[in-house]
């Protein structure tokens, strides 16, 4: 987990900020939060709140006193301790793409599998710059739609020791997440003292929550695991076409949500969600990496520290097809202003592609070598005498140079970062070595982490119990 230290970037002023306000409240009184769940009106009626069919009206000051239970920061364990992270703060915690039903493989574009699915989980294992595998990394199209979230679970249990996302599409999928996070853990107590899973819960914006990601935010809260209230704004289709609207609108649809997670359980932890870029007004197709996305998460950051919320945004996203110089540039638009406003929670760090449709396995490559530099971009400097090297001008004197000089010696192998992926070869031995673009030597090294790739140990008796759980749930799904 990564600490980022580093001064924000804020661009919002305080007036600009007194506007924002002034819009969302309007926004849930006047026009109001449709939720479409009788469990969730029922719990805003008896708060107090005007309902009418689905519709809520929200007082802005009770929004306030509920989202003031939630904690500011919170632990989420993993089953290795060390790989334990810390939501809030300085924290800044990433995990791999999210949601892709296709898969990237060198020229080959396809539906994603089960073994793909294994396979990113292992390469996510296998970078310590990454804090967990996330949750749908890719949606296995080769497994029963009713059983699948049981397979995605047991393998984001046993081919990682990281902390893992929560299955969302249903009720039903929610419990069975939390009772095999209670399997893996040792029991409710004690995933309720710690959380153990995050859980992504997103709006259909504009608006409206729908009853499915309902139904999964009280199986979580209850259980006393966080998620991630996230509206899903892509300006000029889910949203208004300018970004103090999008803000607007993001801000009444996260903290309505959140509201709602403290009916259900009061204190349990919560992540102010960001989902917000924008569309191509000539052909309405969704883009990323845009200016407009970046600074919407700059403001998104400002926002969320303003009501005293962990949030998500940001990640490596791209529009492109192919991991190409477009895919490489719009992951850092994005990724970039994500570490600039401290974003806490990031998915899609690694392996996005053509607008979320697609994880790719080069991409995934590519994005990690992002991320690293970024840490290490954004790792303070210790200015010390040491490494002021008077004794090196000493040494070496004018004219000279510090290539051999006793400084540089003891410090080559850890002075700058080294790149896995990045080549700085002349263009002969370049050529020599085959010529293979950033693409290809992506290729190598995914293959190869596959290769070397241990599966962290697991008690047997709890694998045993986690596998026959899973088939007698199958079983009963009818699967």
């Amino acid at each position: 987990m990564f600490r980022n230290t580093m001064p924000r970037y804020e661009v919002l002023s305080a007036d600009a900020m007194a506007q924002l306000d002034k819009g969302w409240r309007r926004l849930v009184t006047e026009i109001g939060v449709e939720f479409m769940s009788e469990k969730a009106l029922e719990l805003f009626r008896s708060a107090g709140q005007k309902v009418e069919e689905n519709t809520v009206f929200l007082d802005p000051d009770f929004v306030l006193e509920q989202v003031a239970k939630a904690p500011r920061e919170f632990d989420v364990q993993a089953r290795n301790p060390a790989h334990n992270i810390h939501i809030g703060g300085d924290s800044m915690a990433f995990g791999s793409v999210y949601g892709p039903p296709f898969v990237r493989e060198g020229e080959v574009r396809r539906d994603a599998t089960m073994d793909d699915f294994r396979r990113f989980t292992m390469l996510s294992q296998s970078f310590d710059v990454l804090d967990s595998a996330g949750g749908v990394i890719c949606e296995p199209n080769d497994t029963p739609l009713d059983s699948r979230h049981l397979d995605m679970t047991l393998a984001l249990m046993t081919l990682t020791d990281k902390v893992y996302m929560g299955n969302v599409v249903s009720g039903v999928n929610a419990r069975d997440t939390i009772a095999m996070g209670e399997i893996l853990f040792g029991g409710r107590a004690a995933i309720e003292e710690t959380p153990v899973s995050i859980s992504l819960i997103n709006c259909n914006s504009p608006l409206r929550w729908d009853d499915r990601m309902l139904d999964a935010l009280f199986e979580y809260a209850a259980a006393g695991q966080p998620c991630v209230l996230t509206p899903f704004l892509l300006m000029g289709a889910m949203s208004p076409v300018t970004i103090p609207a999008a803000l607007v609108q993001q801000i009444a649809e996260a903290l309505s949500g959140i509201a709602l997670a403290q009916l259900i359980r009061p204190g349990c932890p919560v992540i102010f969600g960001s989902f917000l870029s924008n569309i191509d007004m000539q052909s309405g197709s969704p883009t990323f990496g845009t200016p407009e996305s970046g600074l919407g998460l700059l403001c998104t950051g400002q926002i969320a520290r303003h009501f005293g919320l962990p949030f998500r945004s940001g990640g490596a996203l791209t529009s492109s097809q192919v991991p190409d110089a477009q895919a490489g540039y719009e992951a850092l638009m994005t990724m970039l202003p994500t570490f600039l406003a401290g974003a806490n929670w990031v998915m899609h760090s690694a392996g996005w592609l053509e607008g979320g449709l697609v994880a790719g396995f080069e991409k995934f490559i590519v994005d990690v070598e992002i991320l690293q530099m970024l840490q290490a971009e954004f790792t303070p400097l210790e200015i010390d005498e040491a490494s002021l090297a008077f004794d090196a001008h000493q040494e070496v004197g004018h004219g000279g140079h510090f290539l051999g000089a006793m400084h540089t010696m003891e410090r080559f192998r850890t002075c700058f970062y080294r790149p896995m992926l990045s080549s700085s070869e002349n263009y002969e031995r370049w050529m020599r070595n085959g010529g293979v673009d950033a693409a290809g030597r992506a290729k190598k090294i995914y293959q190869q982490r596959l290769e070397e790739y241990e599966q962290p140990t697991l008690d047997d008796a709890v694998r045993q119990e986690l596998e026959e759980y899973v088939v007698r749930r199958r079983a009963e799904l009818g699967d």
